[in-house]
C-alpha cells in the first residue's frame, strides 16, 4: 500500500465517519441500550507492557475473552508503526476478522499542544496528524488528544496556547471526518470549567471531550464530568475497585449514569480497568457486569442511533 492508496483508504473512512456523526444526533430508538460498551486498551496495558500479550491480539482479546465488540487503541503500543501502511492493514484485518470495530486512537508522547513556544505548539500538531491518518484509516470517530503543557504561567494564558495547539490539530481532523477530543488527564485538563473554556477558545465543531470517570483527583468528579458532558464525544469508564456487590467503590456508576444520559449521551462507554487487586481480565470482566447491569437497569431510556 503506498501513501496515496492510504490515504485513499482514509478519506473512505472519513465519509462514514461524517455519516455516523449525522446518526448520532438524529433519530432515537425506544427500548435499546441507553449506550453501548467498547474496550479501551490501556485495560491491558500491564500485559502489553511486560510483553505478555501483542497489540495485534488485542481485538481478538476483546472479542474472545470479554464478548466487545468495540475497542479504543493506544497508540503508545504501537508507537513506531503510525505510518507502517502494512501493519495497520494487518491490524486492521484482525480486527474486521473478529466483528470488532475501531472508534478512537488514545495519543500521548507526541509534543505539548499547549507548548510555550509556538514553534513547537505547531510542531505537536503536525506530529499528531500521522495518528489522524491512522484513525480515519481504521474508520475511527475521534483522536484523543492532552491539552495541558505543565504549569507555565496563568490557567488562562495555558488554556489560550492549548487552543490555539487544539485549533491547529482540529481543522486537520475535520477534513478527515474526525473529531479531536481532550481527556481530563491531570493538571489543568482535569478542572471541568477549565476545559468548558478551552472548548470555547477552539469553537469549532469537530472539537470535543473525553471525560474519564476516575482522572479528577481534587476535582469533585460528578461535577466535572456534568461540565465536560456537553462537548463529549466519548467516554472512558475508568475503574479500581468494586465492592462485594459488584459495584465500583471509588465512583458511584449509577449516579454517573444519570449524568451522562441526562446530557444526552447515547454512546460508547469504554471500559478502562486500571485496579491492582483484580488481573486485567478479572477487571475487565468486572467492569463489563457493572455496565451490562446498568444497561439493563436503566433500558428504558431511549438511545439515539449511531
Amino acid at each position: 500500500m503506498n501513501r496515496r492508496q492510504f490515504l485513499a483508504g482514509s478519506a473512505m473512512a472519513a465519509a462514514g465517519s461524517l455519516l455516523g456523526a449525522g446518526c448520532a444526533t438524529g433519530r432515537t430508538a425506544p427500548g435499546a441500550k441507553p449506550f453501548e460498551i467498547s474496550l479501551a486498551e490501556w485495560s491491558y496495558h500491564k500485559a502489553l507492557f511486560g510483553r505478555e500479550m501483542s497489540h495485534l491480539d488485542f481485538p481478538k482479546v476483546a472479542r474472545q475473552q470479554h464478548g466487545i465488540d468495540a475497542i479504543e487503541l493506544v497508540n503508545q503500543f504501537f508507537a513506531d508503526k503510525a505510518t507502517n501502511h502494512a501493519y495497520l492493514a494487518e491490524f486492521k484485518r484482525r480486527a474486521e476478522g473478529e466483528g470488532v470495530a475501531i472508534k478512537l486512537i488514545m495519543c500521548d508522547d507526541e509534543g505539548a499542544l499547549g507548548d510555550p513556544d509556538p514553534a513547537l505548539r505547531q510542531l505537536a500538531a503536525i506530529q499528531h496528524r500521522k495518528w489522524a491518518d491512522a484513525a480515519a484509516y481504521f474508520g475511527c470517530h475521534s483522536i484523543r488528544v492532552n491539552a495541558e503543557a505543565g504549569h507555565i504561567g496563568t490557567p488562562e494564558e495555558q488554556q489560550k496556547r492549548a487552543a490555539e495547539g487544539l485549533r491547529m490539530l482540529t481543522e486537520y481532523c475535520a477534513e478527515l471526518g474526525l473529531y479531536c477530543i481532550v481527556e481530563n488527564h491531570g493538571g489543568l485538563a482535569s478542572n471541568g470549567k477549565w476545559l468548558q473554556g478551552l472548548m470555547k477558545r477552539v469553537d469549532h465543531p469537530r472539537a470535543g471531550l473525553l471525560p474519564d470517570l476516575g482522572n479528577w483527583y481534587d476535582y469533585d468528579r460528578y461535577l466535572g464530568v456534568t461540565e465536560m458532558m456537553p462537548y463529549a464525544r466519548a467516554v472512558s469508564a475508568k475503574t479500581h475497585d468494586f465492592d462485594a456487590t459488584g459495584n465500583c467503590v471509588e465512583t458511584d456508576y449509577r449516579r454517573m449514569m444519570g449524568i451522562i444520559l441526562k446530557a444526552g449521551y447515547h454512546r460508547w462507554m469504554g471500559i478502562e480497568y486500571e485496579g491492582e487487586h483484580l488481573s486485567e481480565v478479572e477487571g475487565v470482566n468486572a467492569s463489563k457486569r457493572l455496565l451490562v447491569r446498568l444497561q439493563d437497569e436503566l433500558g428504558g431510556t431511549a438511545r439515539r442511533t449511531a
